[in-house]
C-alpha cells in the first residue's frame, strides 16, 4: 500500500518543530500540526489554512466558540474538541505561572494570562484576580458574562465575594470584543465605583485591565483610576 504523500510533509513539520522550536513554523502550520492530532488520516493543509482564513490567526481559531469552528468545512466535534482543549491548556499554563509567585511581580505574566483565557472571546466578560496580603493569587473568577459590547457590574457583588474569599487585594479585567482594548468612559466609571466600594473595607485595586485582539490596556498606566 502507497504511503499517503502528506505523511513526509508531516514528519517534517514535526522535525522542525522538535528542532527549531514553536517560533519557526507560521500559525498556519503551527494549526496544521495541531489538527494532525485530531484528524490522523488526512491531509489537514488545506483545513488549517481555511480555519486561518476565516478565523485570522492561530490564536483566534483555537478561541473560537465550537459552533463557529464547526461551520468550516472538515471540522467536526472532535476537531473542535483538540482546538479548545489547547486553549484551555495555554491558559492554566499561564495561570499556574501566576499562582507560584506574587503578581505585582509579574505584570506581563498577568496580561498573558488574561488575553489567552478571554482576548477572543465573542462576548464581554468580567473577570476578578483576587489576592492575599502577599498579593499571592487566591482566586481567579469571571464574575459576569454579557453581550458584545455591554457587561453588568454590580460593586457590592464584588466586594462580597472578596470578602468571602479573604482577599486584601483586586485585580479586574474585562474584554473589549471589538479588538480594541481602550478603555470607555463606562469601563472608567464603573472601576471607579468600585475602587469607591472596596476602600470602604479596606480592599485594595491594583488595576482594571482591558484586553482585545488588539492588545490590552491598564487603567492605572493610563492614570485613570
Amino acid at each position: 500500500m502507497e504511503t499517503p504523500h502528506y505523511h513526509g510533509h508531516r514528519e517534517r513539520l514535526r522535525q522542525r518543530f522538535l528542532r527549531d522550536g514553536p517560533d519557526s513554523l507560521p500559525d498556519y502550520e503551527l494549526l496544521e500540526l495541531l489538527l494532525t492530532f485530531a484528524i490522523p488520516r488526512s491531509d489537514v493543509k488545506p483545513l488549517a489554512k481555511r480555519l486561518i482564513d476565516r478565523f485570522g490567526s492561530f490564536a483566534e481559531v483555537i478561541a473560537a466558540e465550537p459552533e463557529r469552528l464547526m461551520e468550516v468545512k472538515g471540522v467536526r466535534q472532535n476537531t473542535a474538541v483538540a482546538l479548545m482543549v489547547a486553549k484551555a491548556s495555554a491558559a492554566r499554563l499561564l495561570k499556574g505561572e501566576l499562582a507560584a509567585r506574587p503578581i505585582l511581580g509579574s505584570y506581563d505574566s498577568v496580561v498573558d494570562y488574561c488575553r489567552a483565557a478571554m482576548a477572543f472571546e465573542a462576548q464581554e466578560q468580567f473577570r476578578i484576580l483576587f489576592l492575599d496580603k502577599k498579593n499571592r493569587l487566591v482566586a481567579d473568577e469571571v464574575q459576569q458574562q454579557g453581550t458584545v459590547d455591554h457587561t453588568p457590574v454590580y460593586p457590592r457583588e464584588v466586594v462580597k465575594r472578596a470578602i468571602e474569599l479573604g482577599a486584601t487585594a483586586l485585580i479586574l479585567v474585562h474584554n473589549h470584543p471589538s479588538g480594541d482594548p481602550t478603555p470607555s468612559r463606562a469601563d472608567i466609571t464603573m472601576t471607579g465605583e468600585i475602587v469607591a466600594a472596596a476602600k470602604t473595607v479596606e480592599i485594595v485595586v491594583h488595576d482594571h485591565i482591558v484586553v482585545a485582539r488588539g492588545g490590552h490596556a491598564s487603567l492605572r498606566q493610563l492614570n485613570l483610576m
